[in-house]
């Protein structure tokens, strides 16, 4: 192994394993006074988090008054620490504990109802996986095919991803689901009253069907293929967010049921205008700053959309208008 692996593999068993880990044997209080302090440390995922405070800083969401950026950029970092730190929460830490740490506002749908719960990569999930599970829901995760040539030479990684995979599926009870092929797995769980659940603000630059929605004030494209499935197959929407309470380490869970909805564009529309409220809320809580390049759409890109429609628009014109005369 050649020193830049090894520097790799341990910048990963620390960020990843021993300093996330110290929640397993730590009292959470004391542990979040510790995550916080360390939240101060530049080099504590500094590529990820210097990436996102730089794309967002030229989007406009980060301050410009002395210590704005100091202030997003930890927040990134603690966030990050947190949602790392759920999987060995969830593997050392019972009911009883998230019953305590975990403030609930909403319900789910009921337990033996189809539907499709969304969320978003905003806060730290996991707790809401567990709360969904203990209130008889039967959830099957949509996971992304964890692909072993993209963790050539990090074995920690690989091995992170995959435990942290398996821990979606255990925190739910119920297999996870690789859809990136066909939604037909997702469909028959659907057809036997079961609930399939995906964080559904993913880059759609590897989907063929997207939506173009509103997003922290700009335009973003979205996939749309899930909210599609709802519609067609009368799936009702249950839109739920687990978030985390940066001053004290609480966590909060809160549910909304959407019903069923007629109209992908609408649906999508009313579903990403609450991840906008989110970013709005709480904009380094939001885990895909450092990949908004693949989101919003750029003014050079709108523009030429434009035209195509206004081109399209053009040339069917004359043919309604033959419609309409002969009509």
């Amino acid at each position: 192994m050649n020193r830049q692996r090894l520097r790799l593999e341990f910048r990963d068993l620390l960020e990843l394993v021993l300093l996330p880990g110290l929640a397993a044997v730590l009292p959470w209080s004391i542990c979040f006074r510790v995550f916080k302090w360390l939240a101060h440390i530049p080099s504590l995922y500094r590529e990820p988090c210097e990436r996102a405070l730089e794309q967002a800083t030229q989007r406009g969401w980060v301050g410009q008054e002395p210590g704005a950026a100091a202030r997003w950029i930890w927040s990134r970092r603690l966030v990050t620490l947190v949602d790392h730190a759920d999987f060995y929460l969830g593997r050392t830490r019972s009911d009883a504990w998230m019953r305590r740490h975990l403030e609930v506002e909403g319900h789910w749908c009921p337990p033996d109802q189809a539907a499709l719960l969304c969320t978003f990569h905003w806060g730290a999930g996991m707790w809401g996986l567990r709360h969904a599970r203990a209130q008889g829901l039967k959830p099957h995760a949509l996971v992304a095919a964890l692909n072993g040539d993209h963790f050539k030479g990090r074995s920690v990684l690989h091995w992170y991803a995959r435990a942290r995979t398996q821990a979606v599926t255990d925190a739910l009870g119920q297999p996870a689901m690789d859809v990136s092929v066909s939604l037909r797995p997702a469909i028959k769980a659907l057809r036997s009253n079961e609930q399939v659940l995906a964080a559904i603000d993913v880059p759609a630059d590897q989907v063929v069907s997207s939506e173009v929605v509103s997003l922290a004030g700009m335009p973003a494209r979205v996939p749309r293929g899930l909210l599609r499935l709802a519609v067609d197959q009368k799936i009702p929407v249950v839109l739920y967010i687990t978030g985390l309470n940066l001053d004290t380490g609480r966590r909060h869970l809160r549910m909304r049921v959407w019903g069923v909805g007629d109209d992908v564009s609408t649906l999508a529309q009313a579903v990403f205008a609450e991840l906008d409220g989110l970013i709005r809320q709480c904009p380094p809580a939001w885990h895909f700053w450092s990949e908004a390049p693949r989101f919003f759409i750029e003014a050079s890109e709108l523009a030429a959309a434009a035209a195509v429609e206004a081109q399209a628009a053009t040339a069917i014109a004359p043919v309604e208008a033959e419609a309409a005369a002969n009509a």
